[in-house]
């Protein structure tokens, strides 16, 4: 695999999904509300170690780079997980992030 994308990451996360159906519930809005809060808890557990270890170790010590990275992919699934359960597709999510970008590139 060339790169990873939208698209990708999603077909990752249906297999994940598939896989611990029975354990995890499948995917729905109610779950997609869990899986919000779960990323919300994994997009802290990214900040904790900004502040614990600091901008420098991020950039320059691979342990804590590896650590900070692994913590921002959780953020990640969990996003992947909450648009699969409300059925937004990688291309909705495209051309709103495009109309997004333009419309923030002509404010201020």
């Amino acid at each position: 695999m060339a790169s990873l994308n939208l698209e990708d990451m999603q077909q990752i996360q249906k297999e994940l999904q598939a896989k611990y159906l029975e354990k995890w519930g499948g995917l729905s809005p109610k779950i997609g509300r869990d899986k919000l809060l779960w990323m919300m808890i994994e997009a802290g557990e990214v900040a904790d170690i900004i502040k614990k270890k600091g901008d420098d170790a991020i950039l320059n010590d691979p342990e804590t780079r590896h650590h900070f990275t692994e913590e921002v992919c959780d953020v990640l699934m969990y996003l992947n997980d909450v648009l699969l359960c409300y059925g937004i597709t990688p291309n909705e999510v495209e051309n709103v992030y495009l109309e997004k970008h333009k419309r923030n590139m002509s404010r201020w």
